[in-house]
């Protein structure tokens, strides 16, 4: 049975602010709707389910990233996780230039977790802290000679 993966979903406190953080770092918006109804409570499995979302996609049409705010029942804040809780753990994205990107999440508050990496000369990388709590990996290839 052949799989494909379509997209990676998450619930976001600030719907524009997680929008922002993504498209300037190079992800686009596909679209944006709000999903209720008879359909959406059963395919989340949650009554009354009502969502504000935005599909966003990376420069080479192969990543989605689904965004979605509650508009009911109402959101359930919870402490952002960390790097070793079971559960989503994170969202990656290959960047050509680690600085720059950094520099643009700084501009949405968004720093490094504790640095930058070197990970055996072949990736730079880190992980920061996105909207909502997101964790975020950047990371560049370094150039092999």
């Amino acid at each position: 049975m052949p799989i494909t993966l379509d997209n990676v979903a998450i619930a976001v406190r600030d719907l524009d602010e997680a929008i922002a953080f993504f498209t300037d770092l190079g992800l686009a918006v596909l679209g944006r709707d709000t999903v209720r109804g008879a359909w959406a409570d059963t395919a989340v499995g949650l009554d009354g389910n009502h969502v504000a979302m935005a599909m966003l996609q990376t420069p080479d049409g192969h990543g989605r990233l689904e965004l979605f705010e509650y508009i009911h029942p109402d959101a359930i804040e919870t402490t952002p996780t960390r790097p070793n809780e079971i559960g989503m753990h994170r969202v990656a994205f290959s960047v050509d230039d680690l600085d720059a990107a950094l520099e643009i999440a700084a501009r949405h508050g968004c720093h490094p977790l504790r640095g930058v990496a070197n990970y055996q000369d072949v990736y730079r990388l880190t992980y920061v802290r996105g909207p909502s709590g997101i964790i975020v990996m950047l990371a560049e290839e370094l150039a092999q000679d």
